[in-house]
């Protein structure tokens, strides 16, 4: 019997330009909401938050 995955790659994308430029993994136990994280966006070429997109 497969064991069903408690880590999935997300993918992080711009607050501000909505571009997708980041992956990432999280594990789904831990964290069951949407991940936002402060990064780098090399469009807006300034820090901006990313949030989690399916």
């Amino acid at each position: 019997m497969a064991k069903k995955a408690v880590r999935t790659v997300i993918t992080l994308e711009c607050t501000e330009c909505r571009e997708r430029n980041y992956t990432s993994e999280k594990n789904r136990r831990n964290d069951p909401g949407r991940l936002e994280i402060n990064k780098y966006c090399p469009r807006c070429r300034v820090h901006r938050s990313h949030r989690e997109t399916k």
